[in-house]
């Protein structure tokens, strides 16, 4: 089955519990993490994680977009992900490594995250210990932008390599996923796709999740 996980970034903050509440038909509810200095914008942290958790049963899909996020996986595990993923782009791979174990010693699981420069050889060291690999088809920080279909052909290649290594990981996309372009992320072998825009800005929003769906 396909996963949809609504970015909240798209979201109104003001009625952040409103407007998770009107994606209850969503898989996970994607909580994007940026810090300023690995991508051009700030966004939300710990605090407001906490206070997502306390109104949601969903499940928190927390892509942190930070510097060393080997830093903070733990934290952030305690104030309520089900899931973490990191930047391979954001710290030595000794530290990926040290993440990945870390979220896993918290219970909780754990994803590595590719820039579009990134080439999916580059999640070898770490295919058979994670539980989900996100594929940015945008560049990271700002919601909005337009989808980067050739990252398609890097998706195709990360789902043999985990069909071959690792077939309980997940596959994910994040960025410019739409109607016109969800069954194209879907053929190339996702199965979770992330859209902020595209769910929040729709008249119809449990509607518009099973259109994405494909």
């Amino acid at each position: 089955m396909i996963k949809i996980a609504p970015s909240i970034l798209s979201a109104d903050f003001a009625n952040l519990e409103r407007d998770i509440r009107r994606i209850a038909e969503a898989d996970y509810v994607h909580v994007d993490v940026m810090d300023g200095v690995f991508v051009p914008n700030i966004s939300i942290g710990i605090p407001v994680l906490q206070s997502i958790r306390k109104v949601t049963d969903m499940f928190l899909d927390v892509h942190l977009m930070i510097v060393e996020p080997i830093r903070y996986v733990e934290r952030f595990c305690d104030a309520g992900a089900d899931l973490v993923t990191v930047h391979l782009e954001a710290d030595t791979p000794e530290n990926i490594h040290a993440a990945i174990d870390k979220i896993h010693a918290k219970g909780k699981k754990a994803g590595i995250v590719l820039k579009p420069a990134t080439p999916a050889e580059a999640t070898l060291p770490y295919l058979e210990k994670v539980d989900l690999i996100l594929v940015m088809t945008v560049e990271p920080g700002f919601g909005g932008q337009k989808f980067m279909a050739e990252q398609m052909p890097k998706v195709a290649a990360l789902r043999r390599l985990i069909n071959e290594k690792n077939p309980a990981c997940e596959l994910e996309v994040d960025g410019g996923v739409a109607p016109d372009t969800c069954r194209t992320c879907i053929e190339a072998g996702a199965n979770v796709l992330v859209a902020g825009s595209a769910v929040y800005k729709a008249a119809d929003i449990p509607a518009r999740i099973r259109e994405l769906r494909g």
